[in-house]
């Protein structure tokens, strides 16, 4: 089984549904609540795992109730958790998600113990068995540490970096990733950082939500306009995409630096095609879903596609 390393956070989330989302001193109403597990790369790892990759998670977690039910519910998700710090006397981070009647999010919550990772907290091993890395927000020295101890053994290693690019120097992780996943606003602050000069030889997927994803390679660009669907939560719907795209990815044995020859420019450009739909159709199951994760199976998503063919 292929099996992919996701390093990042580890989150315990609780999501509250509203009418509305306030404005400054503003009021909104609570439909509903509940909680799961959360944070980007125990998202990626479960929607992973949904599609049939053995995923292996390197985070930090508290040693208190959340903790552990963040860890159960991992387990029983077939996360492997052999790379998951448990710190002692110590909170789990704990994010509140609103989330209103078109499926938007805001975002409030506390860091809890979510960055207690160092590279020193890292076995290279763990790196180096897995078929590819994915990383998302985290201390950025673990994740410049964790890209090239995979470079080194040529592994590939895509990265995520999320909402707070702009408050962190990621730089040296951006240069050793093989692909990028952005949004439009996080696209725009990568390409007016350090990376945007070797930023020519990898993949860089911009995300649109409902409106789909462009990826842009060495070659060119492809587009898929995404899918129509009634939109219930959003926030793990990126992480699917991710999930998604990686888990084809590996599948289609798709290169970042594909080969110029002409004969095989269409063929490339049909395996890029299939990643981006499929990862959007995994991103649409995901926003059509109550909470941030989203564990649909290959199959699942086989159907979506069916039914939108």
């Amino acid at each position: 089984m292929v099996t992919v390393l996701t390093a990042g956070h580890v989150n315990w989330d609780v999501t509250l549904r509203v009418d509305r989302l306030p404005q400054p001193d503003g009021e909104a109403s609570i439909r509903s609540q509940f909680q799961s597990g959360g944070g980007s790369a125990a998202n990626v790892a479960v929607a992973l795992a949904g599609l049939g990759v053995r995923p292996v998670l390197v985070g930090s977690v508290g040693d208190d109730d959340n903790g552990r039910l963040a860890r159960r519910e991992l387990e029983d998700a077939d996360v492997s958790l052999e790379g998951l710090t448990v710190v002692e006397d110590a909170p789990t981070a704990v994010k509140y998600l609103l989330v209103d009647d078109a499926g938007e999010v805001s975002i409030l919550g506390n860091d809890g113990v979510n960055e207690a990772v160092r590279p020193a907290d890292v076995d290279p091993n763990w790196i180096r068995h897995a078929d590819h890395v994915h990383l998302t927000s985290q201390r950025p020295k673990t994740a410049s540490y964790i890209a090239s101890v995979a470079n080194e053994a040529g592994v590939p290693v895509s990265f995520d970096p999320g909402r707070r690019l702009g408050d962190r120097d990621y730089t040296e992780t951006l240069v050793r990733a093989d692909i990028v996943f952005a949004t439009d606003h996080e696209a725009e602050a990568i390409l007016e950082s350090e990376y945007a000069a070797g930023a020519d030889d990898r993949l860089v997927v911009v995300t649109a939500g409902a409106d789909g994803a462009v990826l842009h390679t060495p070659d060119g660009r492809t587009t898929h306009p995404g899918f129509d669907v009634e939109p219930v939560d959003s926030s793990g719907a990126g992480d699917a995409f991710a999930a998604g795209f990686i888990a084809t990815s590996l599948n289609e044995g798709l290169d970042p630096n594909p080969n110029p020859n002409p004969n095989c420019e269409n063929e490339g450009e049909r395996a890029y095609h299939r990643a981006l739909e499929f990862a959007n159709a995994c991103g649409a199951l995901a926003a059509s879903r109550k909470g941030p994760r989203s564990m649909s199976t290959t199959a699942d998503v086989r159907a979506f596609l069916e039914r939108r063919s």
